[in-house]
C-alpha cells in the first residue's frame, strides 16, 4: 500500500521528490496546495478505497508522505 500511495503522491505533486525525503513538508516545499489536497484525498478514495474527509484532518495531520501513508493505512485497517 506505501507504494501506491507513493504513486499517487508523484502523481499529485508532479514531481518524484516526494519519494525522496518521506518526512519533507510538502507544503513549505510548495508540492501540495489546498487544491492539490484535495485531488489527493480523491485519489485515494479512488484508487485505494480509503475515504478521508476534508473535515477530519488538518493540513498538519497530512503534510508529509510518511503522515499521509500512516494515516491512509489507519483509515485502511
Amino acid at each position: 500500500m506505501e507504494e501506491k500511495i507513493l504513486d499517487i503522491l508523484e502523481e499529485v505533486c508532479e514531481d518524484s521528490d516526494v519519494r525522496d525525503d518521506l518526512d519533507m513538508d510538502l507544503f513549505e516545499e510548495d508540492l501540495l496546495d489546498s487544491l492539490a489536497f484535495a485531488e489527493l484525498l480523491v485519489a485515494i478514495e479512488d484508487q485505494l478505497g480509503v475515504v478521508i474527509a476534508p473535515s477530519e484532518v488538518t493540513r498538519d495531520d497530512m503534510n508529509t508522505a510518511n503522515k499521509i501513508i500512516q494515516m491512509v493505512q489507519s483509515k485502511a485497517n
